[in-house]
């Protein structure tokens, strides 16, 4: 009996202990889920405060602020510095650029010297090189006096579309104010003597073309005269009426396409050194005796070739005026590429065709199909892709050879192919830059928009039918370009013709204008004269 009440009271405490643990390990539970509860009630209290930071800001940037006037004028005070800041950076990169592109334009006239004088005779040589010089320090008076004010002396707006009628000798540039001098017009980040120097670079480059038509047999002081008088009034009239907002800048409401000079410079230069040489007349013995009127020193004319299209990187990228913004900058490097192209194109193409018919290599026919190839692209250069460029290199390259033996044809005796290169490649360029121009087919067209395509009248899309538009505009800019260049070109050199003061005497073009008008007398020391060849 005892036995058994020891049992069940062993029994009785196992069973109490089983209950005690299972109470405690119930307790344990519920303390942990007690913490996770508190966890969670932490966590929602973060993400409240959360939404409702959020919901603070979001009201308060739908708000309106308000400052008061001092803030306010201060606030406008610094805007106002950084836009004068970044108007005056834009405009201090485009001087640069400007005046880097028209150093290289300045440059051509290198170029032109050595190209004129290797394509001549020796005896002619510093003749050649001193017309070529003299062009450039005359031609920069005739500029100065009235070729700017004819020009652009008007604003962009010439008298009756036609002409400017102010700022001679350069006056109207600087504006004097309170004992200041104010170099900049309101509104304009460049000067007035940036795009002087600028426009006058391809001022005398379209003078220097005639040199090379009557080169070898024109008198220097006659020459001199006609440089003055093409950069003081022939040239600037033809740029009033294009690129000085005149007239051929409105027509058809899209105007002429001549982006960097193809008709208003080179056909400009082109015409009047056909003038020029027609009125002049060959050189004596020219188609009696054609072999002794060979290039004398092909080594300068392939260099002043490379000169030329050097130079050519400031003609054509130059003329975007500008080089603020990166589509600028795109529009330049376009320019510069079909530029290469063309001029690639140009001369390995009369290569080719002078070896097909010569049957040998014609390093002269491959500078001036190379110069063909830079006359075509420089009117379309920045409304073409690269593909037309190259054909229009490679067209221009055919019309340069056919125009050049067109010329020995008819025996119009021009030495450096100034008329074929200049004035036919440069009419052939006019059409080009309409005919490529990389609109629409002739649906739509950009010319001078660039990127853009010329708007409708409600400006809600491109212009319908502007490519015909712009074909005829650059017929007609060829047509007056060619007038009123030839008319007053032929009036000069007849003019001096008849007063006996155009070309030199049958004595002096034998012996050579160099031994006869110049000191030293050659050009070239052809070796040592003191020292004696003795023969064994």
């Amino acid at each position: 009996m005892l036995l058994f009440l020891k049992a069940c009271f062993l029994a009785a405490c196992f069973a109490e202990s089983a209950e005690v643990s299972d109470l405690q390990s119930l307790v344990a539970e519920v303390r942990a889920l007690r913490q996770e509860v508190a966890s969670n009630r932490e966590g929602l209290r973060v993400q409240e405060r959360h939404e409702a930071e959020m919901m603070r800001r979001l009201q308060a940037a739908n708000s309106p602020q308000y400052v008061n006037q001092t803030e306010f004028d201060a606030q406008s005070k610094r805007i106002d510095a950084l836009a004068a800041t970044s108007f005056s950076h834009e405009g201090a990169m485009d001087s640069i650029w400007i005046l880097l592109c028209g150093a290289l334009v300045m440059f051509m006239h290198a170029g032109f010297a050595m190209l004129e004088t290797g394509c001549c005779r020796a005896k002619n040589a510093q003749n050649v090189l001193m017309k070529n010089m003299v062009n450039v320090c005359v031609g920069t008076l005739g500029w100065w006096i009235s070729g700017w004010a004819f020009a652009y002396g008007s604003a962009g707006d010439p008298a009756g579309g036609f002409i400017g009628i102010h700022e001679f000798v350069g006056s109207g540039f600087l504006t004097f104010k309170d004992g200041e001098i104010v170099p900049l017009a309101p509104g304009q980040r460049t000067s007035k003597a940036l795009s002087w120097f600028f426009q006058w670079a391809f001022c005398t480059a379209g003078a220097t073309i005639v040199s090379g038509g009557v080169a070898e047999r024109v008198k220097s002081p006659s020459y001199a005269f006609f440089a003055f008088f093409m950069a003081g009034f022939i040239y600037p009239v033809i740029a009033a009426w294009t690129w000085g907002g005149g007239w051929l800048s409105k027509f058809l409401d899209v105007g002429f396409m001549d982006f960097a000079g193809s008709g208003v410079v080179h056909l400009c230069g082109g015409t009047s050194a056909l003038a020029g040489t027609v009125v002049l007349g060959p050189r004596t013995g020219r188609w009696e005796k054609p072999e002794d009127f060979e290039p004398h020193n092909l080594p300068l004319v392939v260099l002043g070739t490379f000169a030329l299209w050097f130079g050519w990187y400031g003609f054509n990228p130059g003329s975007t005026l500008a080089m603020h913004d990166a589509q600028t900058g795109a529009l330049a490097a376009q320019v510069a590429m079909n530029t290469t192209l063309s001029a690639a194109t140009g001369g390995i193409t009369v290569f080719l065709i002078r070896y097909k018919i010569l049957h040998k290599y014609d390093v002269g026919g491959l500078c001036n199909g190379i110069l063909a190839g830079l006359v075509s692209i420089t009117a379309g250069c920045a409304n073409v892709e690269s593909y037309s460029a190259f054909f229009i290199g490679l067209i221009g390259a055919f019309i340069y050879q056919g125009a050049s033996m067109a010329l020995v044809k008819m025996r119009v005796d021009d030495p450096v192919d100034a008329v074929p290169v200049h004035a036919v490649c440069g009419t052939w360029a006019c059409f080009a830059a309409a005919l490529f121009d990389w609109g629409d087919g002739m649906n739509n067209y950009h010319g001078w928009k660039g990127w853009k395509c010329y708007q409708n009248a409600e400006g809600t899309g491109c212009m319908q039918g502007a490519g015909g538009k712009g074909l005829l505009a650059q017929l007609v800019m060829v047509i007056c370009v060619v007038l009123w260049s030839g008319t007053w070109a032929t009036a000069a050199f007849v003019t001096l013709k008849k007063t006996g003061l155009l070309r030199v005497s049958a004595d002096v073009e034998a012996v050579g204008i160099d031994t006869a008008s110049h000191s030293p007398p050659k050009a070239y020391q052809m070796g040592d004269p003191d020292v004696q060849i003795l023969s064994a």
